[in-house]
């Protein structure tokens, strides 16, 4: 058996393999009557701008309102606002288009064998990493070894579904052989990934960003997180078209052009990311202080309409690829099994608070999650920029099944009969319920800082639950690295908790996010049916006939709706803008950091 990851994380987030389809909302009145307007001035622009042709030279400043925690090697950062720095550092052997299609990046082709067992690649020949080494097949291979590492979980890494499907990865994970089988390098420009079983998707899991052999051969796996070449700008190496040369840490990330890359030398000299409050970044990307909003966050709904008045300013909005959620913490994790880095459901230890999957039915109900988006523009936390859904897929993927999960809508009166029914009553008359042996009841809710709508949306849902007698403990805000160390790490006191995840483009599959040993299953969701689904959906030979994966992710759909390890709040939709001194801008479903060796600017 074997899990897989969407995310991308992270963080994820996450994460390298993040990715996504376009679905661009009704745009407002006010921004069809602009374009009338000013039609001919932005033609007359972009076609000055395309006879003057690309230029060298020049930095572009990009914000993010949480700082990146600090880890920036692919193999173990978690969070989206690392990402930000590694998207431009790192690649992988493929990529994605605007259609969803693999298409080759480090490797140029690929073959799979007639079982689906194998698959061999052809590298680019010629590429240098930052520090002017040669990337080859043997960087590949010590990546996906790394990851396979006995040492790597226990070392913060979450990256192993893409490992585990590999062969032999269960006896070089638990230490029974130090032969690693399932990454070969033929030559130094070509490497073979081997399979245990015929696998469905074997692009996807080959597509995840490498880290140089040479640069980490000597450092055990176990010390890679806390090595400077991990963690210290100037030290981080990548083959990506800009090196992470400099950064104050919380406020300011320097990008600088890697002069020798294998695309081409990047337009751009540099590329600068400023931490900057969400509330302020609209602000100085009118003044032309910064030049783009992007992931994470984008834009806030709110300011969409002002942002869409700004004279110089290009902005882009489509259906994300992921989701807010309040989690339900089903378990806990001993301080034991933390200290040791180990996820073992057998050692869990139940919440009794919210162990009956009807409080948490009963939890969803009371929640107006139409309120959170609103119905238009001016209501709601989102504007209307965003829709409800109701399972952890992407609704752009052929899996998502808006018919098979429970919509949850706001009905109050339903949650106060349904948690009157349980012996949830208020005993004492102080307008709170107890719990059915008549002690208090009160959920702790955390949630963390950075993220304007999540911050808002917190007492919302707070005051949501007061008004059908749930007393709600909502703590202080955490800082983002706080926040995820205790999320992670759950063995505390939380019973709710806020968090949004961006999923990964090559595949709908939601293992790595909702298996019972994912990492970031941070719910501790132990439902074995939900496992029994989901590696059934992606097992071969039937996983070959996607009708027969419709069919497995809807039973699990149903099922993650009943038991409910989390109510997802909304899908928002990601609004990005850029100043438009920035050219060669190409657009994907689910980024704008595409190619950007060819962005340029035209002051």
């Amino acid at each position: 058996m074997f899990k897989r990851n969407n995310l991308l994380l992270m963080i994820l987030l996450l994460m390298f393999g993040l990715v996504l389809a376009a679905c661009n909302a009704d745009e407002p009145d006010g921004k069809e009557d602009k374009g009338e307007a000013t039609e001919t001035t932005d033609g007359e622009k972009e076609e000055k701008a395309a006879s003057d042709g690309p230029k060298d030279g020049g930095t572009l400043t990009g914000a993010m309102h949480t700082a990146p925690a600090g880890m920036f090697n692919p193999i173990f950062y978690e969070e989206a606002y690392e990402a930000n720095i590694l998207d431009f550092t790192h690649e992988g052997l493929t990529t994605q288009n605007e259609s969803l299609e693999f298409i080759p990046k480090l490797a140029k082709s690929w073959e799979t064998n007639d079982d689906q067992t194998e698959i061999t690649f052809q590298l680019e020949e010629g590429v240098k990493w930052h520090d002017g080494e040669e990337f080859t097949a043997h960087d590949v291979v010590f990546t996906y070894k790394a990851i396979s590492d006995p040492d790597y979980v226990a070392a913060g890494g979450v990256r192993t579904n893409y490992v585990e499907p590999l062969l032999g990865y269960e006896e070089y994970a638990n230490g029974e052989t130090d032969e690693f089988v399932g990454v070969v390098a033929d030559s130094d420009y070509q490497v073979t990934f081997k399979f245990e079983e015929p696998n469905i998707m074997p692009l996807y899991y080959t597509g995840f960003p490498i880290i140089p052999e040479h640069v980490f051969k000597d450092i055990p796996v176990a010390e890679i997180p806390e090595a400077a070449e991990s963690l210290d700008a100037g030290k981080v190496i990548g083959t990506g078209p800009f090196k992470f040369t400099e950064m104050i840490e919380r406020e300011q990330y320097i990008l600088e052009r890697h002069e020798d890359y294998w695309q081409g030398k990047p337009h751009l000299d540099k590329l600068v990311w400023k931490i900057v409050q969400q509330s302020v970044m609209t602000g100085l990307l009118e003044k032309g202080e910064i030049d783009f909003i992007a992931l994470p966050g984008g834009i806030d709904p709110a300011d969409y309409d002002m942002v869409n008045e700004y004279g110089d300013v290009t902005m882009i909005e489509q259906a994300d690829f992921g989701y807010q959620i309040l989690g339900f913490k089903h378990n806990h994790r001993t301080a034991e099994d933390v200290e040791n880095g180990v996820i073992n459901p057998d050692n869990w230890v139940p919440n009794e608070k919210i162990a009956d999957p009807k409080v948490r039915q009963a939890i969803a109900w009371a929640i107006d999650r139409q309120g959170l988006i609103g119905e238009g523009h001016g209501q709601g936390l989102l504007h209307g920029h965003g829709e409800l859904i109701n399972s952890p897929i992407a609704v752009q993927f052929w899996a998502y099944d808006e018919n098979a999960g429970t919509n949850y809508s706001y009905d109050p009166e339903k949650a106060e009969e349904m948690l009157d029914e349980l012996g949830y009553v208020d005993v004492d008359g102080d307008g709170y319920r107890e719990d059915p042996d008549g002690n208090e009841w009160v959920l702790n809710m955390e949630y963390p800082t950075g993220n304007q709508l999540r911050e808002k949306s917190a007492p919302i849902i707070a005051d949501n639950l007061d008004k059908v007698g749930i007393k709600v403990d909502l703590r202080q805000p955490k800082e983002m690295s706080v926040y995820v160390e205790g999320l992670t790490n759950d063995n505390s006191d939380w019973d709710l908790y806020l968090i949004g995840w961006s999923l990964g483009s090559g595949d709908p599959d939601p293992l790595g996010l909702w298996g019972i040993k994912d990492a970031y299953n941070f719910s501790r969701w132990n439902n074995p049916e939900s496992d029994e689904l989901l590696y059934d959906a992606v097992k071969a030979p039937d996983a070959f006939e996607q009708d027969y994966r419709v069919e497995k992710y809807r039973e699990w759909q149903e099922l993650y709706s009943e038991d409910l390890p989390a109510l997802i709040l909304y899908a928002q939709n990601s609004i990005w803008a850029y100043n438009d001194r920035l050219q060669g801008v190409e657009v994907l479903p689910y980024t704008m950091y595409k190619d950007a060796h060819t962005w340029w600017v035209n002051d």
